[in-house]
């Protein structure tokens, strides 16, 4: 059984679906490893440390997914039109394609898995469940976007972190709000408090007020019935009415302007990212403040950051990095990896060494788009 890592072409993009642990792992379940040449070196990994790991070092895309019997990428593969090469094309009809195929933003592609016979398994949509921990892409991506948005807002803040008391006079702390307390809000709140900032943080989910102070930051919300029933059963964030986004807003307002850095995170599974943060806020903010937009890919939670720039808009800095994961390709693909191992472990029969996929699997049925020419994804049906 053979498996096949493409080096990945978007733009922005420098992760890799493997690291040189992985592969020994996955050689240690049976498979035989072919990688394109040069898939690692942007996160540090050079080919020379693949092949000692015992992986086959593949000329071109075409020989290391040639035969394969499951291919793992990053991002979703190009299609005739999109790039220099056509992915979809050379993986085998039949092979499992492994990688974050964002569904919900690129619905098309769907039927396109489906037509060129792939069986498509998008990771994004590993279910949250304890089983699954160790598959959660968004949470180990995430994890390390929200310590990088604290990095980048002091590199672009010209004042301190921490309070500093010297002989020539004392440096105020800064002052860092986060908008969004999942996965990367709560590793921005941690690492903006580890450089010494006095942080607070909002979410409409109840279960953040306490994780939000464990931290040691202040909770900001309103806390009224709808707060307490604003979390799905995944544990994610639910669309709030008007009413209760008025009210929000206006006590964000009030709060914003007091703020040096804002951090936002928020973002709803299919939706374009919520507006947290107006025009008329960023006007209220101090001359030399900073926003980071972790949201910027699905359209941002500040109608102002540009998606892959630095702006200053109103005397405020606004930073709309794209991919931010991949900024720390190193350690975003260390941990993607290993998602990624842990998942494959789950589709290879020990015995035989060879695939056998339970359909009826949980994790499985959580995340297959298409199986045998077919779209099988109850959310994704009609496409």
């Amino acid at each position: 059984m053979k498996i096949g890592i493409l080096k990945e072409r978007r733009a922005h993009e420098r992760r890799c679906a493997a690291t040189p642990e992985t592969v020994k792992k996955l050689i240690g379940l049976g498979a035989e490893v072919a990688i394109e040449a040069g898939a690692g070196i942007a996160a540090s990994i050079p080919d020379a440390a693949f092949a000692a790991a015992g992986a086959t070092i593949a000329g071109n895309a075409a020989a290391a997914v040639g035969g394969a019997a499951i291919v793992l990428k990053v991002q979703r593969p190009l299609r005739a039109g999109e790039g220099e090469l056509d992915e979809l094309a050379l993986i085998p009809r039949g092979a499992t394609l492994v990688a974050i195929l964002n569904p919900h933003g690129a619905k098309e592609q769907i039927p396109a898995y489906a037509g060129a016979g792939v069986d498509a398994m998008a990771m994004e949509l590993v279910p949250r469940i304890t089983r699954a921990q160790s598959m959660d892409v968004l949470s180990s991506q995430a994890n390390l976007a929200g310590y990088k948005a604290v990095i980048d807002a002091a590199a672009e803040y010209a004042r301190a972190f921490p309070m500093m008391m010297t002989a020539a006079g004392t440096v105020a702390p800064a002052r860092v709000l986060v908008m969004g307390a999942g996965v990367a809000g709560l590793q921005a709140i941690a690492t903006a408090r580890r450089l010494g900032a006095i942080v607070s943080a909002t979410d409409v989910r109840p279960a953040s007020k306490e994780q939000v102070k464990s931290l040691g930051a202040t909770s900001v919300a309103v806390e009224d019935e709808e707060f307490k029933q604003a979390e799905t059963a995944a544990g994610y964030a639910k669309p709030m009415s008007e009413a209760y986004q008025a009210k929000q807003a206006a006590l964000i307002a009030e709060t914003i302007k007091k703020q040096d850095i804002v951090i936002t995170t928020a973002l709803i599974p299919g939706r374009a990212a919520p507006v947290l943060v107006t025009e008329e806020m960023v006007k209220s903010m101090k001359p030399g403040s900073v926003i980071v937009d972790l949201a910027v890919e699905q359209g941002g939670n500040c109608p102002l950051s540009e998606l892959g720039k630095v702006v200053e808009k109103h005397g405020v800095k606004l930073v709309g990095h794209a991919n931010v994961p991949s900024r720390l390709a190193a350690d975003s693909t260390a941990l993607y990896a290993k998602n990624l191992l842990n998942f494959v472990t789950l589709l290879i029969d020990k015995e035989s060494k060879q695939l056998k996929i339970n359909w009826e699997d949980e994790i499985v049925k959580g995340v297959a788009l298409t199986k045998g020419g077919q779209s099988i994804h109850p959310a994704f049906q009609a496409q």
